[in-house]
């Protein structure tokens, strides 16, 4: 039986790695095709978003399958429960980064207009943050899970100075306020993206220590 469930946990974490990592590129790419007007490689990640969706649920299933038959205890419960909820905000932010792709094409479709926000920035933490959750949960590093914790915050005052850009922007050109309001819907979509990784990063900690900090940090 503990032969059994070691092999079984071993297969689950390989199919969480394996979502983590199309779950990083899309959120990656998907920016890109907001910078880069491309409206093929947004088109391409909307359609992705079936794979990701199927991904998810066999993951789901597996948990719960593993739970069924060998009703872990102790540490192999606090992976599965771990895994669950990990699974849960990457399929959350697999949806965001579909979100994103359709403000690609929206933007792309609308009179083109400089983006008069901060998303640059915004965007290089978000990816950082997620690149640094997901490489806690492969490392169990529980400083790097920490240091994200740490990064949102920051991305929160990025949505929040982008939404003071936005209102001063279409006082001045109102005409502009399909493709910058789209700008503004991104800057959401990475707001919420920042929130996932922390989520991620706590289940890490939690993964790691058996500690919910969720709520407990200043």
């Amino acid at each position: 039986m503990t032969s059994l469930l070691n092999k079984e946990l071993a297969q689950l974490e390989k199919q969480l790695l394996a979502l983590t990592a199309m779950v990083e590129e899309n959120v990656q790419l998907s920016f890109k095709s907001l910078t880069k007007g491309d409206v093929a490689l947004a088109g391409k990640l909307i359609k992705s978003e079936q794979e990701i969706n199927r991904m998810e649920v066999e993951l789901e299933e597996e948990c719960l399958k593993i739970l069924a038959l060998h009703q872990p205890v102790a540490n192999d419960l606090r992976l599965i429960v771990a895994v669950l909820k990990i699974n849960n905000n990457l399929e959350r932010i697999a949806d965001l980064a579909v979100n994103i792709a359709e403000r690609a094409l929206a933007v792309a479709k609308a009179p083109r207009v400089t983006c008069p926000l901060n998303l640059d920035d915004m965007a290089e933490r978000v990816i950082a943050m997620l690149g640094q959750a997901l490489d806690s949960l492969v490392n169990a590093d529980l400083e790097l899970a920490h240091s994200v914790l740490e990064l949102d915050e920051e991305v929160d005052t990025l949505h929040g100075g982008n939404y003071q850009l936005f209102k001063d922007h279409i006082l001045k050109s109102p005409e502009t306020i399909d493709a910058v309001l789209s700008y503004l819907t991104v800057s959401r979509h990475l707001e919420r993206i920042a929130d996932l990784a922390t989520n991620i990063a706590e289940d890490v900690i939690y993964l790691n220590e058996g500690t919910i900090v969720r709520h407990t940090l200043a």
